[in-house]
């Protein structure tokens, strides 16, 4: 069952041009339309990325089907995609909806955080299970969190958002290149110091059952990638091979010249080729899925 949106809240920030809105059920979320400027095929990036990474344990909003009604397209002002020279209507009918993270209180979420308090925040240890996620479904963008506490609360939580360009975006195709899909800020693979530290999300990643993969692109409407059947099984088949690769696109960036991982092998360069590989041994020879 969709979620009827009731309201348009404000305009978000970003390439999608998303619009923050008020569902029947009370929550808000962040509603990216199928005439999106980037490509109607991020709508299905967002909603199977999303509950990958929730099925993986990783802290991600919820997300749902949003029914935008032509009624209220026609009698909100605001709901409209900027394409440069000209101006049209937002799609009525099944958009992409993400919780709105800390609900639509001011104050209570950011997107920066200077470094001390970047330190301190509570899963500081799920950005190397996120940047597990992002190698696997072959996020081309960098990756996204926004941090959230309770008013009383000292520490921010983070809450990883954003999946729309996993698969290469509107190409469907995995392009693995070590700085994609990558936190830009270093600080947060600070700790990382061996493949425990990307554990459990890693594991459950590589141990996803089928069956889990296969129930999240079902729930996919057809419309958000032109009704290609064949092109979404395609793409659920590539994802299941992709599986045993995860360990590999993570060395990958381990070993790039921003050395992320200053704990684990002295960074993960070059020459310190045979520790990553002990290491990877020990802790995967009996667990790794191909």
């Amino acid at each position: 069952m969709a979620v009827l949106a009731v309201q348009q809240i404000r305009r978000m920030r970003g390439g999608a041009q998303g619009q923050l809105m008020l569902g029947a059920d009370g929550y808000a979320y962040v509603v990216k339309f199928q005439n999106n400027p980037q490509h109607v095929r991020v709508l299905a990036n967002e909603f199977l990325a999303s509950r990958l990474a929730l099925a993986a344990g990783l802290t991600a909003p919820e997300v749902e089907l949003v029914e935008v009604s032509s009624w209220l397209v026609e009698h909100t002002a605001d709901l409209e995609i900027d394409q440069g020279k000209t101006r049209v209507k937002c799609q009525p009918g099944l958009q992409f909806g993400s919780r709105f993270v800390g609900g639509t209180m001011p104050g209570q979420v950011v997107d920066y955080l200077p470094e001390e308090h970047l330190a301190e925040v509570k899963n500081l240890a799920e950005f190397a299970g996120i940047l597990a996620l992002d190698k696997w479904t072959g996020n081309s963008n960098g990756r996204q969190a926004v941090f959230v506490k309770k008013q009383r609360e000292k520490r921010y939580r983070a809450v990883f958002i954003d999946f729309g360009y996993c698969f290469q975006a509107g190409d469907w195709k995995f392009e693995d290149i070590p700085l994609r899909g990558v936190y830009h800020r270093n600080d947060v693979y600070k700790d990382v110091g061996g493949w425990e530290s990307f554990e459990p999300w890693l594991t459950r990643i590589e141990t996803m059952a089928a069956e889990t993969v296969w129930a999240a692109a079902s729930e996919v409407p057809p419309e958000w990638y032109g009704g290609d059947l064949a092109e979404m099984e395609s793409l659920v088949e590539k994802l299941l091979a992709r599986r045993c690769k995860v360990r590999d696109l993570i060395e990958g960036f381990g070993k790039s010249d921003r050395r992320p991982f200053p704990k684990w092998g002295g960074g993960g360069g070059e020459s310190e080729d045979g520790a990553w590989k002990g290491d990877r041994w020990d802790i995967s020879i009996a667990g790794r899925v191909v």
